[in-house]
């Protein structure tokens, strides 16, 4: 079975534009086109639109979904860690739901609030295994000791600064800069500056972090939402900053 490229697009809830943009990449190619020069698609390709709009969601650009699909050639189990990124989302965002409840609830009610209440959801420790299989559980305990060791205000301080850095970036990214230019570098400094606020990082562990931003769209994310492509442009930078400034 197969369905034109009006079909696929309406059931989508985008635009042919969009798929045929996708084409045009190599992202999705059309099974077939046929005399009149439309475009149809066969079940793979629906199957493979879907990682392609799952991936998009979790805010990967679309050059580094072309990355993740071209080193994801069994689509069960790219389909199953999908699935299971999915799952762990919606776990986390029903605790925030729950616990923003408990919260209006409890500020209306004059109530006394719990820490651990109002903070359920939003805990630094979700990537846990991630930093474990990575640089080993010293270093996750060391990191998780010193995330605990700050108040609630130098917590905030330190997530605002990565906003801030992260905006800097998406700009630099979408005026086109060089990575490795003067501008670029700058910002890949103010980057491992706010980095060492918990230990001073190495040259390998900063550009395996600029590839787990691109690898892993949880992180990437972070980055791609000022623009697409941004994700890569700050390993790019992070890379050559780590590569001249410092060492392992």
């Amino acid at each position: 079975m197969e369905w034109s490229i009006q079909e696929i697009a309406r059931r989508a809830g985008t635009t042919s534009r969009t798929l045929r943009h996708y084409g045009d990449l190599g992202l999705l190619v059309p099974s077939r086109i046929g005399r009149n020069g439309y475009r149809y698609y066969d079940q793979d390709a629906l199957v493979r639109l879907q990682r392609i709009l799952l991936l998009r969601e979790l805010g990967l650009s679309l050059p580094a979904i072309k990355e993740v699909l071209a080193g994801q050639r069994d689509t069960a189990v790219a389909l199953r860690a999908h699935l299971r990124l999915l799952e762990q989302e919606q776990a986390r965002i029903g605790r925030q739901i729950a616990s923003v409840r408990t919260t209006l609830h409890k500020t209306q009610e004059g109530m006394e609030l719990m820490a651990d209440e109002v903070f359920d959801g939003f805990d630094h420790t979700a990537h846990e295994r991630e930093v474990t299989e990575r640089w080993g559980r010293d270093a996750y305990e060391e990191g998780d000791r010193w995330w605990r060791s700050l108040g609630d205000g130098e917590k905030k301080a330190f997530q605002d600064e990565h906003e801030a850095i992260a905006r800097d970036w998406g700009r630099a990214a979408e005026a086109g800069l060089a990575a490795d230019g003067p501008k670029a570098q700058e910002l890949a400094r103010r980057h491992c500056a706010w980095l060492s606020s918990a230990k001073k990082p190495s040259r390998s562990y900063v550009i395996g972090l600029g590839e787990m931003y691109v690898a892993d769209p949880r992180f990437g994310k972070n980055y791609d939402r000022y623009g697409d492509g941004t994700a890569a442009f700050v390993r790019d930078a992070l890379t050559v900053y780590a590569q001249h400034r410092l060492s392992d």
